[in-house]
């Protein structure tokens, strides 16, 4: 337990969470976990380990491993049924001892690079939380429930990817991404021209709006206002219900190619321009700040900055430092894969062997039609039943009935309001959290109208639980990789700086570009077993020694 001086209390415990030593008091958390480090490499049990480790960082201090309460806490309630409940330390001690339950406290804003850096240990607001002993009973009763679920073992594989992920979110967004801002502004200048020396719109996008309000034959729009586009495609007789990328490239108008550009540009220069540039990065790094279990499925998130979502043209000011290079590892086809290696289908299984999982599907099933193989898998997996989906799903229904049958239980068992799990145990939300929550009134007679409200919501649920079993296996799978790696590489000078779903980015020597490339291929093969054990089931990485993260394959 970390106090805002630097110091804190430190207790051994056993592996069932039992206390075998007395509480010391130190005065120096920061020397005192050094210490311990070098001598015992413990799992170190942290209310959080976002609201203690950056401080242990910057004080030259990493640690091998922990169990994050918070984290954990959030995962044996999804299991309970009880999702969205307050996750905190301070909640789950007050479960624990009958006390009235606090809500947890909000999200703290996003800090660019060289904002919020306060001392070793920030006080925090508000009263002080439980003690260490408190501490030391929670865990003891996460051990617990983690004991009492179906599949302790995967279970207990998740809680330790997911409190492994909470040290490398933080790691990253110490080390931060390598950005060139002399290559982000030449780009910025080649794609959107000039800036505005009043702070409007750059010269490329005012000369498109102006051209898009020519097309329409208005002397002026906002070509960033769905509604003022609706209106002014309404008015030349196309009535759309929105203005997606998808719905406008269906139209034949002059004002399309313009309109499609200028969002495109538009999302780019709000998204990453020069004030984005200026914001988040600083001293030749992109740092912000990662949200590891950010999303229902397990994936990550970012707490500002936009990490997850910048687009390949940006992604060439992603530049390795001089003498190293980016190592690149893409796993091709993960979902897929995920569902040959769970659904216990042994043709898929046997399919999931190969290089190119939809060409062997197409060879074994589909004529040799790869495309089609896609579809169906594809469908079978996101709930893709009409169109050219229909005849391919068939197919795949008839062939691979285990893996169909797999998805088809887990969105009967969503759209009839229960709860469907991961491979290692993450659990859906309830219906009651409004992922899919079929409301409205019930048919009077019984029979259900598959045109009301709750069907419709029943459907969509069923739709959201079929993907969940898969994605949120796809994101353990790939967290059990991250952390697999931190381990490889630890000791060495490679650094993780950038995970994104199911793509991971080390900057390293150049010299140990081939050793790193190496060490995230037996990351990803150890990941495999550990999930799945002996299974034919291959998660091929596409890998990429590169100068520029836009040129990875």
């Amino acid at each position: 337990m970390a106090d805002e001086r630097g110091g804190g209390e430190l207790r051994p415990l056993d592996a069932a969470g039992d206390p075998t030593g007395p509480t010391e008091a130190v005065t120096d958390l920061a020397a005192a976990v050094a210490a311990r480090e070098a001598a015992e490499r413990p799992r170190w049990i942290w209310p959080a380990a976002g609201a203690v480790y950056p401080a242990l960082l910057r004080a030259g201090v990493r640690v091998e491993r922990c169990h994050d309460v918070e984290l954990t806490e959030a995962l044996l309630l999804g299991h309970a049924g009880r999702w969205g409940e307050p996750r905190s330390f301070a909640a789950a001690w007050a479960r624990l001892s009958g006390a009235p339950v606090p809500p947890d406290p909000p999200p703290r804003p996003a800090a660019p690079p060289g904002h919020g850096q306060g001392a070793l240990f920030d006080a925090l607001p508000g009263p002080a939380g439980p003690g260490v002993d408190a501490l030391t009973r929670v865990y003891a009763d996460q051990l617990a429930r983690v004991a009492a679920t179906e599949h302790p073992g995967r279970f207990r594989l998740l809680v330790a990817a997911e409190s492994a992920g909470a040290l490398i979110a933080v790691e990253m967004g110490v080390a931060g991404l390598p950005w060139r801002a002399e290559v982000h502004d030449a780009i910025l200048a080649e794609l959107l021209g000039e800036p505005s020396p009043v702070g409007g719109p750059p010269r490329r996008l005012a000369e498109l709006a102006a051209r898009i309000a020519d097309a329409f034959g208005v002397r002026q729009l906002h070509a960033d206002s769905p509604a003022e586009l609706l209106k002014a495609f309404a008015r030349v007789g196309v009535e759309l219900p929105n203005t997606r990328a998808w719905v406008l490239r269906g139209v034949d108008h002059p004002a399309v190619p313009l309109v499609l550009e200028y969002k495109e540009l538009y999302r780019i220069w709000t998204a990453h321009g020069w004030s984005w540039r200026e914001q988040w990065v600083r001293d030749g790094r992109f740092q912000p700040e990662y949200v590891p279990g950010g999303v229902v499925s397990g994936r990550w998130a970012t707490r500002g900055g936009g990490a997850l979502q910048i687009p390949k043209v940006i992604r060439r000011a992603v530049v390795a430092d001089p003498g190293r290079r980016l190592v690149v590892a893409d796993a091709g086809q993960l979902e897929p894969r995920v569902l040959a290696a769970v659904s216990g289908d042994a043709r898929l299984a046997a399919a999931g062997g190969a290089g190119d999982l939809y060409a062997a599907l197409a060879r074994d099933a589909f004529a040799g039609d790869r495309a089609k193989a896609k579809v169906a898998l594809l469908g079978a997996m996101y709930g893709q039943t009409g169109g050219a989906a229909v005849p391919a799903l068939a197919v795949l229904k008839r062939s691979y009935p285990t893996a169909f049958g797999y998805v088809e239980a887990a969105a009967r068992t969503g759209e009839a309001g229960g709860l469907v799990r991961s491979w290692l145990g993450r659990t859906c939300p309830p219906g009651s959290a409004g992922f899919g929550d079929p409301d409205g009134p019930s048919d009077p007679d019984g029979v259900a109208d598959p045109q009301s409200p709750r069907a419709r919501a029943a459907r969509s649920r069923g739709r959201f639980t079929r993907n969940f079993v898969i994605q949120a296996t796809a994101a353990e799978w790939a967290s059990t990789l991250l952390a697999t790696l931190r381990t490889e590489l630890a000791g060495t000078d490679a650094e993780l700086v950038f995970f994104q779903h199911d793509e991971v980015v080390v900057h390293c020597p150049a010299a140990q570009a081939e050793a790193v490339a190496e060490a995230v291929r037996r990351s990803g093969e150890r990941a495999t077993a550990l999930l799945f054990g002996d299974t034919p089931v291959r998660f091929p990485l596409d890998l990429s020694i590169v100068d520029c993260y836009a040129d990875a394959a």
